[in-house]
């Protein structure tokens, strides 16, 4: 699988709440940064932020770009139940098949 489907298949993973694949597809080393987390183990992950998509009506990958490297940007769009719609960024680094590091950069409303 490239970088660019292992993204892909994790956004996925976490809309379908298929946590038997998004498990397989995080490294048992995974580490989630956000605004609201700092450097979250694999474990805290689940329990804290993989539950949330509820609060979503809609999310669309609006690109997703590989580096010469290991990581892979994806700027998204979502809706939230509220009416609200954001843009956020990750940037994924993804070894061997497997997503070692998400770090989240929170972007404002879309209007």
């Amino acid at each position: 699988m490239s970088k660019v489907e292992t993204v892909r298949a994790v956004f996925e993973s976490y809309l379908s709440q298929d946590r038997d694949t998004a498990d397989r597809l995080l490294a048992d080393e995974f580490v989630f940064t956000s605004p609201q987390d700092d450097h979250i183990e694999k474990a805290a992950f689940f329990e804290r932020c993989f539950p949330t998509v509820d609060r979503l009506v809609s999310q669309e990958l609006l690109s997703v770009v590989p580096t010469e490297g290991d990581d892979v940007f994806v700027l998204y769009e979502y809706e939230l139940k509220t009416g609200e719609r954001h843009r956020n960024v990750e940037v994924l680094t993804v070894r061997d098949d497997r997503i070692t590091e998400t770090q989240v950069f929170f972007g404002g409303h879309v209007r």
